[in-house]
């Protein structure tokens, strides 16, 4: 093979980071000589330079990796204090305060609150008594609590009787107010009523539970005459009084009748919408009810999306089990490293690589003893960070909610950056490493920007992000079949390789965070497609670039190989029960359900099903194009002649439009998901075409995007728990009280664990997948026969619910 095409295929597969990098940017500058350019501009260049190249210097990833190490220290030691010293119920803050992040949308303090529907209303509800006591208001709260259960459930205005009830809801103070005319001797009775009645609420709670709600606001401008008494300064007395009462039976007793404050606070912004100033709009009491149902219920059913008045779970037995190995594993790097058995630490290689594709082993010197120990000590700390944001009590967590200023405007951020980092690319062929790695960065930089502003519900940012998805699967046929064609190495050494690499964060989590492989549901995909990929190309006859050189009808061959491979594609997604059945079988069932059933693995699979296959036509059509000399890849050239170019682009540019203007109009996720398959692919080939026709295009890079990209798989795997929450429902918090500044921080912190875990997968892949294929083999078995006892012991445990 030549030397040219071997490098060509390095960089069409491979992921790489330089982990002595610093941050992005830190290739060569704009080269601009005396010929194109005159003095002002020179120095404009020069100042350009410099400038990224000053910042380079300082902040490398080495200095970022420890800032963050000490603010997530003093994070923790902030959230600890809190807690204990402020009180750290997520009980009492969905109670207690919150606020709107829109028109309609609660958000409590600090947890994150479900939305009920009526089938887990009924079956949290379904033995339980609930009485609501008090007045007019009481009864609008009633009823809204009573829609969750029953939407179609209408207000009679009839009283209703109970039984002894297991929740009771009351709260009392304005037929006081306006039978007596708001008179201080009214308000001294009234504490000494409800002084007597907390006895008689305490007993009520020792079997149940009792929540006193506080009164809401007026409008006071449109209160009618016989109302005009009830004032907002008068109902703050009350509701003083009634703190003042029973924060004193909690003192004595430790109360456990519980304030409702959050509908009050939801009523100070919207009792302007009131239409007699007494009575709450419908919007603000469905606030109150379903703060009461998170409540009642987040206990029982634990929605993984209402975090409010949940305790966690204690860990399970793989839980401890890996705790104890990271420890373990921490014991002995702690007595190498005191014994000084690191005289073969080796240096960190030029070129490390991650995620598909590996240099030879020549490029770095082999790992010294201590080096995997460190590298597991450094993973589990990492790993308990990951523990500590999403299965412990605490740091807080918050809903999305999605506004186009909260997707469009990082966006804006984000490729300002990245063209403030663009540099001249080392090469200038279609789809260079570079290139592919700068196409990665930004899709996942848009994908993470999606995921936490929540634009899942604006259905045409959802179908350009779905095909960014299928452009990722693209990539991963294109690279694969390119290594393939030209390399013909086809050995379990790197099959191998490439699963490890792919999987080892995921698998790591599964116990780490107890989900199930399919929960990461990107991983379960691109493996199963790496190993499709391997068994159409590896399959006999094997067809390299060599041997269809020699004669063209091998490229027949190839071509059939990809129909056989449509073909099998075709009937999977045209016999959905025949898909289940096979990938229902045990073992194979653990790997693709989630929740006892495999139909998310389905819908992931079936909607971007010909991504791959694409991909892999794409790069056997262009790189017999090379071959034959058919392209222009010159620096500066066009990749085609001018017409053609020309005609292209133009086609390009309107299919982008096209689509744009389709997926507006799409009234439904479902409508439009059922299109994607077929039209991605246009979508794709349009940005291929516009980023490598033109000669500059390609010979120009944003390293800020590349860099992201040599990461983008960890990228979108850590995001699911230490920058998202709650499995990817919620948001995590880790400075309270100002979203900005939290965004900025927990983003830093993300980003640097992401950039360490692609090392230690580096490193620990080097020690886990040896060259010798009798030791590969060894090491196989004894991974499958662990892998079958995990199995084992996770066999008939009960789903996690929410997952």
């Amino acid at each position: 093979m030549e030397k040219e095409e071997e490098e060509e295929v390095e960089g069409a597969v491979a992921q790489g980071a330089d982990p002595a990098d610093g941050a992005p940017g830190e290739a060569q500058p704009l080269d601009c000589t005396g010929a194109c350019c005159h003095g002002g501009a020179k120095m404009a260049v020069l100042a350009y330079s410099l400038g990224k190249r000053e910042i380079n210097q300082h902040f490398t990833i080495k200095n970022a990796k420890l800032i963050s190490t000490v603010v997530v220290v003093l994070l923790l030691l902030f959230h600890t204090a809190s807690r204990y010293y402020g009180g750290g119920d997520s009980c009492e803050w969905l109670l207690s305060r919150g606020r709107y992040l829109g028109e309609n949308v609660w958000q409590p303090h600090g947890c994150m609150m479900h939305k009920y529907k009526s089938i887990e209303a009924k079956t949290c509800l379904a033995e339980k008594r609930v009485a609501f006591v008090g007045d007019s208001r009481i009864r609008q709260l009633f009823y809204s609590f009573i829609k969750i259960i029953d939407p179609e459930r209408r207000e009679n205005g009839n009283k209703e009787t109970s039984a002894k009830p297991d929740v009771v809801i009351l709260g009392v103070a304005t037929w006081s107010i306006k039978l007596h005319s708001g008179s201080s001797e009214t308000l001294q009775q009234y504490k000494v009523n409800l002084t007597a009645m907390a006895v008689y609420l305490e007993r009520l709670a020792d079997h149940g539970e009792v929540y006193w709600v506080l009164q809401d606001p007026v409008n006071e401008d449109v209160l009618s005459d016989n109302r005009r008494m009830i004032t907002n300064q008068q109902l703050e007395l009350y509701n003083d009084a009634a703190v003042d009462v029973l924060n004193s039976s909690k003192r004595n007793s430790r109360s456990r009748v519980k304030l409702l404050a959050a509908s009050r606070q939801a009523a100070i912004e919207t009792i302007t919408q009131s239409g007699d100033g007494l009575h709450l709009p419908e919007s603000t009491m469905n606030v109150g009810a379903m703060v009461l149902m998170n409540s009642v219920c987040n206990k029982l059913l634990r929605p993984i999306d209402g975090s409010c008045c949940q305790t966690l779970p204690p860990p399970n037995l793989l839980q401890k089990l890996s705790a104890c190995f990271f420890l373990g594993s921490a014991l002995i790097f702690l007595v190498l490293h005191v014994l000084g058995n690191n005289r073969h630490r080796r240096p960190v290689p030029p070129d490390v690589e991650n995620l598909e594709e590996k240099k030879p082993a020549s490029a770095a010197v082999p790992l010294g003893p201590k080096a995997p120990f460190q590298a597991l000590c450094r993973m589990g700390i990492i790993m308990g960070y990951f523990y500590l944001c999403d299965r412990a009590d605490v740091f807080m967590k918050e809903q999305k909610f999605y506004t186009h200023s909260t997707f469009f405007i990082p966006l804006i951020y984000i490729f300002v950056l990245g063209v403030f980092y663009s540099e001249n690319s080392k090469e200038t062929k279609l789809l260079n490493r570079e290139q592919t790695d700068e196409w990665k960065g930004w899709m996942q930089l848009v994908i993470l920007i999606y995921h936490i502003s929540g634009a899942s519900a604006f259905i045409p940012v959802y179908m350009h992000v779905r095909v960014l998805v299928a452009a990722y699967l693209f990539q991963t046929g294109y690279g694969h079949f390119s290594f393939f064609w030209l390399k013909g190495d086809f050995g379990l050494y790197r099959v191998c390789q490439v699963l490890f690499r792919l999987n080892f964060l995921v698998l790591v989590l599964c116990v780490v965070m107890d989900r199930p492989y399919q929960f990461y549901y990107f991983v379960p995909l691109v493996t199963f497609w790496f190993v499709i990929i391997y068994g159409t190309l590896a399959m006999w006859p094997q067809i390299l670039q060599k041997k269809a050189n020699s004669s063209g009808m091998w490229h027949l061959g190839v071509l059939a190989k990809l129909l056989g491979l449509l073909v099998f594609i075709c009937f999977f997604a045209f016999s959905q029960g025949f898909f289940e059945s096979i990938f229902s079988v045990w073992p194979i069932s653990k790997l693709f359900e989630l929740n006892g059933s495999i139909h998310e693995w389905w819908f992931r699979w079936k909607l971007d099903r010909f991504a791959v296959i694409h991909g892999m036509l794409f790069a056997f059509i262009y790189l017999v194009l090379q071959k034959r000399q058919v392209l222009s890849e010159g620096k500066g050239e066009s990749l085609f002649s001018a017409r053609i170019s020309n005609l292209l682009l133009f086609l390009s540019v309107v299919s982008f439009i096209t689509y744009s203007i389709w997926a507006s109009s799409c009234k439904t996720k479902t409508e439009c998901n059922e299109m994607h398959p077929y039209i991605s692919v246009v979508q794709i080939l349009a940005f291929i075409l516009i980023r490598n026709i033109p000669g500059y295009a390609r010979s120009i890079y944003s390293s800020f995007f590349a860099w992201f990209g040599k990461i983008s798989l960890e990228l979108f795997i850590c995001q699911y728990h230490i920058w998202l929450a709650a499995d990817t429902k919620g948001i995590l918090v880790l400075i309270p009280g100002n979203p900005s500044l939290n965004i900025l921080i927990s983003t830093f912190i993300f980003v640097c664990v992401a950039h360490e875990i692609s090392l230690i997968t580096n490193d620990l892949a080097q020690v886990v997948i040896p060259k010798d294929s009798v030791a590969l083999l060894k090491r196989l078995a004894a991974m499958g026969l662990f892998s079958l006892v995990v199995l084992l012991l996770a066999r008939g445990s009960q789903p996690t619910p929410g997952a």
